[in-house]
């Protein structure tokens, strides 16, 4: 399937500046990668659905949202461990006027995505070298974004405590799972709830043209996260809440 016929099963028209930043992207992807490892998945066709279709599947989270100002792309973002900017990338591409910082912890990659935003011309996308526990605790960031996404390989009771506290009161943490998220979900509900978050959804559906499955799990922020969260590096991933 055709990456625009794709895109239009979402409801998404792509203009052709969007297309051909798309293109750029994967161009760089496939070149940085061949001197760093940015990603297993470098066909083309499998790069553009299973990293960029994938990545806008953030539509759906908007659309179940049904708030105007997001819908015409007028929110903040956090990607948190982005690697090679799935999803912020993609999401900053779709919606033009959002703000989105993206995080990770391996200086190989900010240098990698400082240069696909310089040549892209991304406006207001800040690149950072920093760990979620370090990051959350900065008055700067900590409970400033309407969403905090990520595609990050962890577990739900990991990546809460590591992207609820980016969240302001009020926003969203979206995280990518592949399947249905139903037994993570039940674990992680007392980390969820000791950093302030509420399930809102789980919206389940397969990537066009592929018998792939996704689950975007949405967790509301319902209060401030305690000052005590996220713990020191290393505690959120080896003991869970």
């Amino acid at each position: 399937m055709e990456f625009k016929d794709a895109c239009k099963e979402w409801n998404i028209e792509l203009t052709e500046i969007q297309a051909e930043m798309f293109e750029e992207y994967f161009r760089m992807l496939v070149s940085w990668n061949e001197k760093m490892n940015l990603t297993a998945i470098t066909e083309r066709d499998e790069v553009y659905v299973k990293h960029f279709l994938d990545s806008m599947s953030f539509c759906k989270v908007l659309s179940s949202l049904n708030n105007e100002n997001y819908l015409n792309g007028e929110f903040s973002l956090i990607d948190v461990g982005t690697g090679a900017g799935f999803p912020g990338i993609p999401i900053k591409i779709l919606y033009p006027n959002c703000k989105i910082t993206l995080m990770d912890s391996l200086n190989k990659r900010i240098t990698f995505l400082e240069e696909v935003v310089r040549t892209l011309k991304l406006n207001n996308v800040e690149v950072i070298h920093s760990r979620a526990e370090d990051l959350g605790h900065s008055d700067v960031y900590r409970e400033k974004y309407d969403f905090a996404v990520s595609r990050a390989v962890a577990n739900l009771s990991s990546l809460s405590e590591y992207c609820l506290p980016f969240v302001k009161v009020g926003g969203f943490f979206v995280s990518y799972k592949s399947e249905k998220a139903s037994e993570e979900i039940l674990a992680a509900k007392s980390a969820v709830f000791l950093c302030g978050g509420s399930l809102k959804d789980e919206i389940s559906f397969v990537l066009p043209g592929t018998d792939l499955k996704r689950t975007l799990v949405v967790i509301e922020k319902k209060q401030n996260t305690s000052v005590k969260y996220p713990r020191k590096a290393g505690l959120p991933t080896k003991k869970p809440l």
